[in-house]
Order: structure tokens, then sequence, then C-alpha cells
């Protein structure tokens, strides 16, 4: 609830827009995201993806098939025809395990330059894991110590860090596709061949728990398809917020294990295209929970290409990834940052009476997204001050915000959507972590700190305003003023009057003191 931007970060010399590129040659696929930084902020341009599987024509001496070659090669032919223009230092392209593990990587490098003109570089398992966990680091809104997984076709990396910084990385030899490939044979699944994989990634990882559980941490992040695709599972026939625990994970195991081949896998959520290697990824999650005694994990989008691309410029390098996300925007849509911040700091002074007087779990974390949302309610004016609340909620909606997860992003846009105009109750959205009476109380809020500075700078503001709130959390509230704030503000009284009747209608109550009456509190019910 503290949370103010840096000033300097808003006024830095113009540079023209970059596009850059980053490639990640996985086991399991190849990925590409293009980009551009413009305003100090990174927009994600387009994404590609094409099913490879490497890993698969690795045979045990560690001699990469000419099949595989092949396939590798026909995908980096069709990046290069999106990548033509691009300057070579702008495109950052790495190999990962299956690459480093082939002894004849050399040969997939000469026939892959003939069709593909940028530098390769072949990473170790130590670079990969740090460049995954910059991805989550500078894309996800948790701070402090965290433990990041990422779970690949041909290896996994566990990492802890604090905030930008990473501690401790590790790589270890398992990955979805190479234990499909070495205890899944021809698809088959049994409990036998889930408890073989389940125990090898116990060995290859059991090493690292005392160190690990040692360092601690306070919040633990998974990324890529694995994890992505455990997620989109729970989400679907679980828990609407998909984050994973140690029990939604045994049912889905008990699910599949239902089955006896991979193409009898019929799971709401699951891709088609994961099916042979969710069952090994799901033994390789499961003995990662166990033996690092995990207790949830939420899924991560930002992973080993959001690290490359962020590692292209170094000015990202940042202690607050919403910071620089505000800044970026700021000069993205031209935003009037003078009453931007005026609307956070009433929107601050009254959260903190709100929490000061309510008890929920989950009001301090709406709180902050409430500072976001009184910084950013303008940014769709670009388009037309007509509707302004719309415009800025679908720009807010569909924007990449590094910093805000998903659910968080939704409610940014939900409380700028309702900053004014009319709602109705029954219209809003359920969320998967805040409850509704926390979401509306924080929909007034922003709309009463948009009220108060409605005059911009033309008369002097709003000295004190104390909110009390009585036994009906939802309805009996109360603004008190200084019999001088609204003397002197006639516009801001009345449009809280208007917004008295509005609220008076939805059975929300606002009460506040007429400028007629020195102690009086004006009602409206």
């Amino acid at each position: 609830m503290t949370e103010h931007l840096p000033t300097t970060t808003f006024h830095q010399s113009y540079r023209p827009p970059q596009e850059i590129a980053a490639i990640d040659l996985g086991s399991n696929s190849f990925h590409m995201i293009i980009a551009r930084i413009v305003n100090d902020s990174i927009q994600i341009l387009s994404r590609l993806k094409q099913k490879v599987q490497l890993a698969e024509g690795l045979d045990e001496q560690g001699v990469l098939n000419q099949a595989a070659i092949q396939r590798g090669v026909n995908c980096l032919a069709l990046f290069a025809k999106r990548l033509r223009g691009f300057a070579p230092e702008n495109v950052n392209v790495v190999g990962t395990y299956t690459l480093r593990r082939a002894i004849n990587h050399d040969e997939f490098l000469r026939q892959a330059k003939s069709v593909f003109p940028y530098p390769i570089h072949i990473i170790s398992g130590q670079t990969e894991a740090k460049t995954i966990y910059a991805g989550v680091s500078h894309t996800q809104p948790e701070k402090g110590r965290k433990l990041v997984v990422d779970i690949g076709g041909g290896s996994t990396e566990m990492i802890i860090g604090d905030d930008f910084t990473p501690i401790i990385a590790e790589s270890r030899h398992m990955g979805c596709v190479s234990f499909a490939k070495k205890f899944f044979p021809k698809g088959e699944i049994s409990p036998e061949h889930f408890q073989s994989a389940y125990q090898s990634a116990v060995e290859k990882i059991e090493d690292l728990s005392a160190e690990y559980r040692h360092l601690g941490w306070q919040s633990v992040l998974g990324s890529s398809g694995t994890i992505k695709t455990v997620h989109q599972v729970i989400a679907s026939t679980l828990d609407p917020t998909g984050i994973i625990t140690a029990e939604r994970l045994h049912t889905l195991i008990e699910q599949t294990l239902q089955v006896r081949h991979f193409s009898e896998l019929n799971i709401i959520g699951l891709n088609p295209q994961r099916t042979d290697v969710f069952v090994p990824g799901l033994a390789i999650l499961n003995a990662i929970f166990a033996v690092f005694n995990i207790d949830r994990m939420r899924y991560s989008d930002g992973a080993l290409r959001e690290g490359m691309i962020y590692g292209l410029e170094k000015d990202f390098q940042v202690a607050d990834i919403r910071a620089r996300t505000a800044a970026g925007l700021a000069k993205q849509f031209n935003l009037d940052e003078a009453q931007a911040e005026r609307v956070a700091q009433t929107a601050e002074r009254l959260a903190r009476q709100y929490l000061a007087q309510c008890n929920s779990a989950t009001a301090a974390e709406i709180g902050e997204i409430l500072l976001w949302a009184a910084r950013w309610y303008e940014v769709g004016i670009v388009i037309n001050h007509k509707n302004l609340q719309k415009h800025s909620a679908y720009i807010l909606q569909n924007i990449e915000l590094p910093g805000f997860d998903r659910e968080q992003q939704c409610l940014l846009a939900l409380l700028v959507r309702y900053h004014q105009g009319g709602f109705k109750q029954s219209e809003l959205p359920k969320f998967a972590r805040y409850p509704k009476q926390d979401v509306i109380a924080f929909i007034r809020l922003l709309r009463l700190a948009v009220i108060v500075n409605s005059a911009r700078q033309a008369t002097q503001p709003v000295a004190q305003m104390t909110l009390q709130i009585g036994g009906n959390e939802m309805s009996d509230w109360t603004i008190k003023f200084t019999p001088n704030d609204l003397n002197q503000n006639p516009l801001i009284q009345n449009e809280l009057f208007e917004e008295s009747q509005l609220l008076s209608s939805l059975n929300l109550g606002l009460n506040f003191n007429s400028s007629n009456e020195s102690i009086g509190i004006y009602h409206v019910k």
C-alpha cells in the first residue's frame, strides 16, 4: 500500500522503437517471441511455436538422428522468414538440453546455418536456469524470495532467488519428452511405469533437498509446458485459480492412471498436443513437490524466452516491475501524471481507512491493485473521452502488463471499467480469489477518489476526508469532509450527491456532510 512511482522514469530522452526476437530451441518445441521496446517497456508482437521433439531423436549414445535434425532445420527456416530485416544483435537464439547433450550438435548447427542466418548459442544448464528465473522475475508480481521450477522436454530447472537475483540454480537431466521415451514406451500407461518415472526423478534431485529447504522461499512459481498444462487442467476441473497443490496433483495422477495409453487421455483442459508428455510430466512434478515439500505452486507465463528478451536490454534491471510497467504506460498513452498521482494519493488514503475497519484476507492485495487502477484509469482517453471507462478497461485487459498475474490484471481492468457510470452488482464477474464484497468496496473507493479529484487542478484540493464504515460494510458508509472543503468545491459536492443516489439504487448507501451543514451529515439511503 505504500508503492510510489519514481518520477524520474517518466521523462527519459526519446528512443525510437526497437524490435527484438528470442528463440528457444527446446527439447519438445521451438518457440519464438518477437517484441518491441517502446517507451521503456516491452510489447510482445507475436509468438510462434513448432512441435519439433528433438529429444525423441537423441539415442543413448547422445547422437541426434537426421530426422530430428531435419525437423529442427525446417522449423528454423520458417522462423527465418519472419525475421527478415532483423539485425543479428537483436536476435537471441539458444539451444537447451537436447542440443547441449547431442555429441553431433555441430552437424545440427551446420545444417541450420544454410537456412538460418543468426548465431545459435548452446547454453549450459546453469545459464538456462538463471535465464528462466529472469523471465519469471521480470513478468510476475511476487517479491522477495521465491523458488522457480521449469519442466522442459529434456531437463528440469530449479532456482531460488531474491527478487531479480538468483541465489542457487540447478538443472537436472529429466524432462517430459525424455521420460516419456524411457518410462512410457509406445505411450503405455501403468502404475508401475509411473512409479518408475517418479522414483527416477526423486533420485535425480534428492541431493538438493537439504540446501533448498534451508534457504527457504516465500512463494513457488512454475513455468513452461508441463506446469502450464497442469495449471490449465486444475483450473478447468478442480479449482478456477489453477493453483497447483499436492492434493490436486494426486487427484490428477489417479485420474490419468485409470487409462492404459496416452491416446485414451480425455481430460478437460488438457491440450491434445500435450497428451504424449502429460503423464511423464506429472511424475516429475510430483517428485519435485515431494522432495521439496511444496505446499502450493502458481503458474508463471514468463520463462526462458522472456528472460532472453529482457536480457537484451539492460535498462530493464529495476527493482520494481510494476513501476517500470507504469512508466511505459505513462509514455505510451501520454497520461496526465499529475492527475494520476492526485487520484492515487486519494485512493491510498481511502484504502488505508477501509483496511483499518474491515477484516479481509484479500483486501490488502486488492488495495495495491487499486493504486495502479487509480494511476491508469485515463489510459483510454487516447481513444475518446466518451466512454472513457470502457476504453481504459479494454486496454488494461488486453495489454501486456509485466508484474501482474492474469487475475490481478482482470481485477485492475474491472476497477477501471466502473470508475464512473452505472453498474449492476449482478453483472460483476466472479474472481477465483477475490470476494465480491471486497471487489465492490474497492470499486467504490476508486469512484470516490476520482470524484474528489474531478476538478483536477482548477480548485483547492480536498484537505481532509474521513471514511467511516458502520455495521453493514456494504451499505453503511459515511464520508466526512471539513466544511470549507465542500464550500470551495461545489462541483465535488454535486457529484457526491449524484453518486449517493446511484449507490442507493444498488442498496449501497453513502452519507456525506453537506456544505450547508457545518457538522451535519447528508444522508441518502
